[in-house]
């Protein structure tokens, strides 16, 4: 059976932006498709997406119409990394490049019709791919365990997730980075059951907080929630160190084999054996974006931040970023 076959590259590098989805949308509107197959990583999947609901309008309008967007052709979405999960989900991210940031365009008309995993996909994903998108699985699975829409069910495929991904880094950190390999299938489906759990409990702080560094110095999506992930946890331990956290600090102790006191230095420890953690700065931040970017968070990022452990002002936003800066 024949097929249009559209490739992301020809529109563009880089994670997905309003102006190369609107080009692409533009392009397969003349194909007169009733179907899309998405073969990819995140940036494929959120663009699928986006083509499953979009008709001759605009990016910006869409974003009006959500949630009440209307599917206009099936989606079926094969993963081809082992982080975004989203093959699960009803959101795409889109940097909205007129107003300076990263937004999810949410509805659920843009949920797959099907989702296919096949691990041999991965075979050939570089290191640096695989860890940035393992390490936003992680960040996933920890966002939605800590969220107030946390259900316990959501939790089994948070928890389950989080298990799977330390296990899997521990064993790449002692024998290196080919032992990887026979765990692909392990972390394409630690990532999917991320997906499922965040996709009821939602992301929140982390993610929230890496949209403006990603809109604005093009960093990768895992490696910008890699960047922020145990500042905002620290940041929720100075407000709470019990409930839900403390739950989440010791079932990671645990993993680690460590005090839940020193939980987010193993961690980091961990972590940085698969992706070196690096200073905002490094990334071409500027001192006046701590303020512009704390801004940007709390005007446009409102869904994420409802999902937080415990709430967030800018003050406390803002010394997030000046921290990791």
């Amino acid at each position: 059976m024949s097929c249009h076959t559209l490739f992301q590259e020809q529109y563009g590098a880089g994670e997905p932006t309003d102006v190369m989805a609107e080009a692409i949308m533009a392009d397969a509107l003349k194909t007169g498709a009733r179907r899309i197959v998405a073969v990819g990583g995140g940036t494929i999947i959120d663009l699928a997406k986006v083509l499953a609901v979009a008709g001759d309008e605009t990016i910006d309008s869409l974003y009006d119409k959500a949630p009440d967007l209307e599917k206009r052709r099936q989606l079926v979405i094969v993963p081809t990394t082992c982080g975004t999960g989203s093959e699960m989900t009803d959101i795409s991210i889109l940097n909205r490049t007129r107003i300076g940031t990263k937004m999810g365009l949410v509805g659920p008309a843009m949920y797959a019709d099907n989702a296919v995993l096949i691990p041999e996909l991965l075979n050939s994903l570089p290191f640096g791919v695989f860890a940035a998108s393992s390490i936003d699985a992680l960040v996933h699975a920890v966002e939605s365990s800590l969220s107030p829409r946390a259900t316990p069910y959501t939790k089994l495929f948070s928890y389950k997730a989080i298990e799977m991904i330390i296990k899997g880094y521990q064993t790449i950190a002692s024998h290196g980075r080919e032992a990887r390999n026979p765990l692909l299938e392990d972390f394409l489906i630690a990532s999917n059951y991320a997906g499922i759990a965040f996709g009821t409990a939602g992301c929140a702080a982390v993610h929230a907080l890496s949209y403006p560094l990603g809109g604005q110095y093009h960093v990768a999506h895992g490696e910008c929630n890699y960047a922020m992930f145990t500042g905002v946890l620290l940041a929720y331990m100075e407000i709470k160190k019990d409930g839900e956290i403390a739950v989440l600090n010791q079932f990671l102790a645990d993993l680690l084999g460590c005090d839940a006191a020193d939980v987010y230095d193993r961690l980091e420890e961990l972590l940085n054996q698969i992706l070196p953690k690096k200073a905002l700065h490094e990334y071409g931040m500027k001192p006046e974006d701590i303020g512009k970017f704390t801004e940007s968070v709390m005007t446009t990022q409102g869904r994420l931040m409802s999902n937080n452990f415990v709430p967030l002002n800018a003050e406390q936003v803002k010394k997030v970023y000046a921290k990791l800066y």
